[in-house]
């Protein structure tokens, strides 16, 4: 596994400069790509399993976060908080959030709510900050600045150990989809000393909940006290870097804490009120230690429906370069993000863009014919196909956001000159 602070800089994914500041990275175009697809995904996949998606300021006053138990439990890891006012009397201290949860639980508190609405599933892509220290800061795993994938389920007791359980699937369906694979599973509970928010049977309650939406799954796992949010016990899904450092990477919370916190209430079938569970939960994480995990993973050869382009048309010769640009307006017109290289050998281009999905060779024949002979990433060409054919196919591979590039009984055919690093194409003009 290459580490992916060396790799993403070279795929142009990220960059950081001492003006912005350290743990501040921005993303270039490649990087934005790959963002946004992931963003796609993880927001078709809420929408299906019936979340609303929100939004909410970056910004909060102090007393928001005093409320939460951030201020108390947090302190350390938060931005110092900012005076704003035009004087003392009507100044007051906002700060930057160091988590969503506080501000979704005003959103759940901002109309009356009936046990009809439940379980009320709120999603957000945010922004949210962490005050790290510079000697922990590295690449994209460890930031000061990130964009959190986050949601919170607010249900009826009755309803939380369906909700813990349909989250933690979900996170393993969306694991499947970026072909990545945890390094474990952890339940995060609280030290037998240490200082925790709520009560110990609301603890107890919801570290039962959890253990059982593991066990429903089959899934194994390592308990650890120690590594608990302050609010709550938790299922932290861990992967492991090109160092063997740890991080979590996807993770499922049940709260009774902050819904008494914030005083939140539906009315039930009874007509009484009463206080929802509130489950965090976050399918993918942070854009940015996401990204930074699948460039190590798959070490730039992304999955088809991940890739920066996902088809490079390479015409043999200058006379077949209009009928490159008629294949890649014709991909792009079809959603694919695809562009013509035409400058040098095609040898030398084919290496260039080995880490490209698909590479679309047009030579005479195939310019004749209409046609487009494809070079797979893994090092299979296939035989010459129509272009409104591989287009196709390709376009709907990646709109299923399938991993495999092709099937395999699809007639395509070894390339004896592929490298054995994951089957990337070497090749040469004679073997075209």
């Amino acid at each position: 596994m290459q580490d992916h602070r060396k790799l993403a800089r070279e795929l142009d994914i990220f960059d950081t400069d001492r003006l912005i500041g350290a743990g501040l990275p921005f993303w270039l175009p490649a990087g934005a790509v790959i963002r946004h697809a992931l963003e796609e995904y993880v927001r078709e996949l809420e929408q299906r399993t019936g979340y609303q998606h929100v939004y909410s300021p970056v910004l909060g006053k102090r007393e928001l976060y005093e409320q939460s138990g951030h201020w108390e439990h947090y302190r350390d890891g938060m931005y110092p908080p900012m005076a704003v006012g035009s004087d003392d009397i009507g100044s007051e201290q906002v700060m930057l959030r160091p988590s969503l949860c506080p501000h979704h639980a005003i959103i759940f508190r901002s109309r009356p709510r009936s046990y009809r609405e439940l379980p009320l599933r709120l999603a957000e892509l945010g922004g949210q900050y962490r005050s790290e220290l510079s000697g922990v800061l590295g690449g994209l795993t460890r930031v000061r600045a990130m964009q959190l994938n986050d949601g919170h389920i607010f249900c009826t007791a009755d309803q939380v150990a369906a909700e813990a359980a349909a989250a933690l699937a979900m996170i393993r369906q969306a694991h499947r989809a970026l072909g990545i694979e945890p390094s474990r599973y952890r339940l995060s509970l609280a030290s037998p000393n240490a200082k925790y928010a709520g009560t110990r049977e609301s603890w107890d309650r919801a570290s039962a909940i959890l253990r059982d939406a593991l066990a429903g799954a089959g899934v194994g796992y390592e308990a650890e006290e120690g590594e608990a949010a302050f609010y709550g016990p938790k299922i932290d899904v861990q992967v492991a870097d090109s160092a063997e450092r740890e991080a979590s990477i996807a993770t499922i919370q049940v709260d009774f804490y902050q819904p008494e916190r914030f005083a939140l209430e539906y009315v039930g079938a009874d007509g009484g009120r009463h206080r929802p569970v509130m489950v965090h939960r976050s399918v993918i994480g942070s854009m940015e230690r996401q990204v930074a995990h699948l460039v190590e993973v798959h070490k730039g050869a992304f999955p088809p429906w991940l890739a920066p382009v996902q088809l490079v048309a390479l015409p043999v010769s200058d006379n077949h370069i209009p009928n490159a640009q008629s294949l890649a307006r014709q991909a792009t017109a079809l959603g694919l993000r695809a562009e013509v290289v035409s400058e040098g050998s095609l040898a030398a281009r084919i290496r260039a863009h080995r880490l490209v999905p698909y590479q679309g060779v047009i030579g005479q024949a195939e310019a004749s014919a209409g046609e487009v002979a494809l070079r797979l990433r893994d090092g299979r060409k296939l035989p010459p196909l129509s272009v409104a054919e591989a287009l196709a196919s390709i376009a709907a591979r990646v709109q299923a956001r399938q991993l495999e590039l092709w099937d395999a009984a699809d007639g395509t055919e070894p390339d004896v000159t592929a490298s054995n690093v994951r089957g990337l194409p070497q090749g040469s003009e004679a073997e075209v």
